[in-house]
């Protein structure tokens, strides 16, 4: 089986991809700068640079209106999504914290979309769950606890408008997809790609952007 382009990616290379790709602009540049210094030990749950722009290109893309996102840590993803709706287009943000979520705030503020966010401090579940069930999510963001990531699909998937998008990240988990015997977050996220692939609601990639990218469809 050929694995068609093996291009390594090396700290030079991702450079010049991130020099070729819409730079962050000054509050986003900031937030990621805050969350790395005032949460060391946990800032790789931001996003990576690379997935703001193309969040806000996929927002743009699909013309959304009403996205979802579901595990928000410091606001970088939101941020970028919202900055790419329309004045009137609104997230709803769900998270637990709000110690991490309180770097969003005040980003968003700073960058005048505050009043495109929504936060929702609860169990995102909870918050899917109370939302109307027709469809009506233009888009999604899933990046979130990766053993509830089939349930957190299973509440999205019926309230996605036909054509609609639901963005997954970390599917590829650092690699341990690979192993058959991974347990927790690892295992989570292998049932999870083994459900989408067999959902015959949506058309689906994953595509090998950061820690694994899976871009849903709805049919």
């Amino acid at each position: 089986m050929s694995k068609g382009n093996s291009t390594k990616i090396t700290d030079e290379l991702y450079q010049y991809m991130l020099d070729h790709n819409p730079p962050l602009d000054a509050v986003q540049r900031g937030l990621v700068a805050r969350t790395y210094a005032t949460f060391p030990d946990v800032a790789g749950m931001q996003s990576a640079e690379e997935q703001g722009p193309l969040l806000a290109f996929l927002v743009r893309l699909t013309g959304a209106r009403h996205i979802v996102e579901v595990g928000t840590f410091t606001g970088f993803s939101a941020l970028s999504m919202a900055q790419a709706l329309p004045p009137d287009g609104r997230l709803i943000a769900c998270d637990v914290s709000e110690e991490w979520t309180a770097y969003g705030r005040e980003a968003w503020e700073e960058a005048g979309v505050a009043d495109r966010i929504e936060l929702r401090i609860a169990p995102a579940l909870e918050t899917l769950r109370a939302m109307p069930a027709e469809p009506h999510i233009d888009m999604a963001y899933v990046d979130a606890d990766k053993e509830s990531q089939i349930s957190y699909w299973e509440e999205l998937v019926p309230r996605l408008r036909p054509g609609g998008l639901i963005v997954t990240d970390n599917t590829l988990f650092h690699g341990t997809v690979l192993d058959a015997s991974a347990t927790g977050s690892a295992a989570g996220v292998r049932a999870f790609n083994d459900h989408v692939t067999a959902d015959p609601r949506m058309d689906s990639v994953l595509l090998a952007i950061s820690d694994g990218l899976t871009l849903s469809r709805k049919r």
